[in-house]
């Protein structure tokens, strides 16, 4: 859809959500068709959302054969569909669509647990620990592997290919890859990395172990319920599955040059050549981000043993960033977008059985800001209205451009300093990632809770954080990424000044 063409209920379209007695708004408008839009928000999350979300709604409904939209909690103003949305397809004759994917294929989270009592992470181990791990897990969007350095093509592909599977028999692993949430997703012997282009998928070649950029974190946690440390990690599939998505982006727009005019909103239909070439580098890309995250969190297992002389214990690793074939009991087989998403399948969802977690549901994290609690919680029957699915965090409230002319460094850096929080080494807390640019963890979380999707069972604060340093960024040309972003901030910004007039 053209950002400029008319919509005919943009002005209005809040007073249309309609609140359900089974916790979700339900929005009918003359621009979402027949295609079902739940929206699961509180009412002072929907009176905050951005004004300019409605576009990007409507857009998540006009993929060839969508059967259901839902936006979660934490949603907010993405590329071409909010960031904080599902969408699912029909799986016969739909489309496949990219920007419910996004260009970090296979984003994700990662969280273990100790025995070690919270009161033990003194200032000084805090600084110990965050020094550790960044000796092991290099930060920054320029960032490459410590661990593994630069992967032979040859050794790249089994892993890209063969997932935790091969990297626990090819490497011998310290985690039980039963506590992934895939082990490997399959990949098409025939499909070849589409080296090169605009993309350069082969920037991974070194970088599987780093943690990137932006607002990817390694945060050390207290857990309110145990007394105890905690660890969660935020990453993706760094420069190759960017790269992959950029190529596949590409040719989307090529083979519909009259249909795509934006290029996030790019797609692929059963007939068309790349339909599962694209499947095949969602696979790839998905693969290379859990391994990115179970390498990682051997690094910061081993950080946590010298510095606490303790084992950290692997929670769960998942993924809230990928289109899967999924079979839903409303909607028959159907492609599951999640565009910061994540899955949530509850005790007895058929894809669960004879998994250590058939009985219970499988573990769902959710961070928040780094001044704020995160969450695990467990999938509840009512997941299956949402299309099992639940929000990825807190969500963005400031766009990093607001961040960075409205908040004052030293401000923020004493607020942490004051709050007992460590920010990195020094305690400069990155501002477009502070926590005034997010929504409240409690109140986003409250809406997945009273819809019955899903509930607490810990709530973390956290202790000591460590982010990427974007310098790191600047040392390499991603010109049109960031050019898209500055759009969006514009965008957001004129909504917000249209809206207060």
């Amino acid at each position: 859809m053209s950002k400029s063409k008319p919509l005919l209920a943009e002005a209005t379209w809040k007073q249309n959500a309609t609140l359900r007695d089974d916790g979700y708004f339900e929005l009918r408008t003359a621009d979402t068709g027949d295609v079902p839009v739940r929206l699961f928000v509180t009412p002072k999350l929907l009176a905050e959302a951005e004004p300019t979300l409605y576009r990007q709604i409507v857009n998540a409904t006009r993929f060839p054969g969508t059967k259901l939209v839902a936006i979660t909690p934490d949603v907010h103003y993405g590329y071409g569909v909010p960031v904080g949305c599902v969408i699912l397809t029909d799986r016969n004759h739909g489309s496949v669509a990219m920007g419910p994917v996004g260009f970090d294929i296979g984003c994700g989270m990662m969280s273990a647990r100790s025995k070690v009592p919270a009161e033990l992470a003194t200032p000084d181990r805090k600084l110990e620990f965050n020094r550790e791990v960044t000796k092991r897990v290099s930060l920054g969007a320029g960032g490459t592997s410590i661990k593994l350095g630069r992967l032979s093509e040859k050794d790249f592909q089994d892993l890209v290919r063969g997932g935790a599977e091969h990297y626990v028999e090819a490497y011998g692993a310290s985690f039980d890859r039963s506590r992934a949430e895939r082990h490997r997703i399959p990949v098409d012997d025939g499909w070849d990395i589409p080296w090169g282009g605009k993309g350069s998928p082969e920037r991974g070649l070194d970088q599987l172990g780093s943690l990137g950029g932006g607002n990817h974190f390694i945060e050390l946690q207290s857990c309110e319920e145990t007394g105890t440390l905690f660890v969660q990690v935020h990453t993706g599939s760094r420069g190759f599955g960017h790269g992959l998505a950029t190529n596949y982006f590409q040719m989307a727009k090529e083979e519909r040059p009259e249909e795509i005019s934006d290029l996030d909103l790019g797609f692929f239909t059963p007939e068309s050549k790349h339909f599962r070439e694209y499947l095949n580098a969602v696979a790839a890309g998905g693969n290379y981000a859990i391994l990115n995250r179970l390498v990682i969190y051997e690094q910061i297992a081993e950080a946590f043993r010298k510095v606490f002389r303790e084992e950290l214990e692997l929670i769960y690793e998942i993924s809230h960033n990928l289109v899967q074939a999924e079979d839903h009991p409303e909607f028959g087989k159907v492609w599951v977008h999640r565009k910061g998403a994540t899955r949530a399948f509850p005790a007895g969802h058929p894809a669960l059985v004879g998994t250590m977690w058939e009985a219970s549901g499988h573990p769902v994290l959710i961070p928040g800001s780094n001044h704020d609690h995160s969450y695990i919680l467990r999938p509840e029957p009512g997941a299956e209205k949402s299309g099992y699915s639940v929000n990825h965090g807190a969500g963005r409230r400031m766009s990093r451009g607001e961040a960075m002319r409205q908040l004052d460094q030293r401000k923020v850096d004493d607020q942490y300093r004051r709050d007992g929080i460590l920010v990195n080494l020094d305690g400069r807390v990155p501002l477009d990632e502070s926590g005034q640019c997010y929504k409240s963890a409690e109140e986003v979380v409250s809406a997945v809770v009273s819809a019955g999707l899903a509930r607490i069972e810990y709530t973390l604060s956290p202790v000591a954080s460590i982010k990427g340093n974007e310098e790191g960024a600047r040392r390499i040309s991603h010109r049109g990424h960031r050019q898209r972003s500055r759009e969006r901030d514009r965008e957001r910004d004129a909504a917000r000044r249209a809206k207060d007039r």
